[in-house]
């Protein structure tokens, strides 16, 4: 693509996220569920054929996926990297101050879903402990990309993740996401998504049902303590 071409692109994507009503469309969609129009049309405040309207020029310039499954149809952010996008417009979008304070909600800056990962305080947390305890390596200024040392799949496999498998899936294996209420960054990608799913299988964090707001549990407080020597 050519530097013309390039603007252009960068252009319409950004106008396709600015529409307000596409805003709040596509930041419904940061926790990973997918919604019917109905519910997008609710979401932002519009009639259902305006709905329609926006979901169409999401999906066209690639921001959002269309499910079917029979009469049904519902939509979900196009990709993690997506999801990625709209965190780190959040970031910048907030008033720079000399020392930084989160305004986000506390539940929301703790623990929240961002799409398939985990962000928030706890997050930004566990990433850290990551890097200090030699477990993920190799991310380089001019890369976002991670990669497990031999003591971190030791640490993933004894948490019952097959980092084998999840290296065959067809998206970055390991990456850093700028978390928009620490601006700092959290573990997304692959091991990511994994690490989020296994948290909630073992119910150390629960979803909410009405955000994206992420629970702690006593099983997953006392995990974070005797696994990672985080308490909270």
């Amino acid at each position: 693509m050519d530097s013309q071409s390039n603007d252009r692109a960068i252009s319409r994507i950004a106008g396709a996220i600015a529409e307000p009503a596409r805003t709040k469309m596509l930041c419904s969609l940061m926790d990973g569920h997918a919604r019917t129009s109905t519910e997008m049309a609710a979401i932002a405040d519009v009639s259902a054929s305006t709905a329609s309207a926006h979901l169409a020029r999401l999906k066209e310039d690639g921001l959002i996926t269309l499910h079917t499954q029979g009469r049904h149809r519902y939509y979900s952010l196009a990709d993690e990297n997506v999801a990625q996008a709209l965190e780190a417009l959040m970031v910048i979008s907030q008033t720079p101050q000399v020392v930084f304070a989160s305004s986000a909600p506390n539940r929301l800056q703790f623990a929240r879903s961002c799409y398939d990962h985990m962000a928030g305080t706890l997050a930004v947390r566990l990433h850290d402990h990551f890097i200090e305890a030699g477990w993920l390596t190799g991310q380089m200024a001019e890369s976002r990309h991670y990669r497990l040392t031999p003591e971190g799949e030791q640490v993933m496999a004894a948490l019952g993740l097959e980092t084998e498998t999840i290296r065959l899936q067809k998206r970055i294996f390991a990456c850093s996401c700028l978390d928009w209420s620490m601006r700092r960054p959290h573990l997304a990608g692959a091991l990511g998504a994994a690490f989020l799913k296994m948290t909630l299988d073992r119910q150390w964090l629960i979803k909410d049902l009405d955000s994206r707001a992420l629970a702690l549990t006593a099983k997953g407080r006392k995990a974070l303590v005797e696994r990672f020597g985080i308490s909270v």
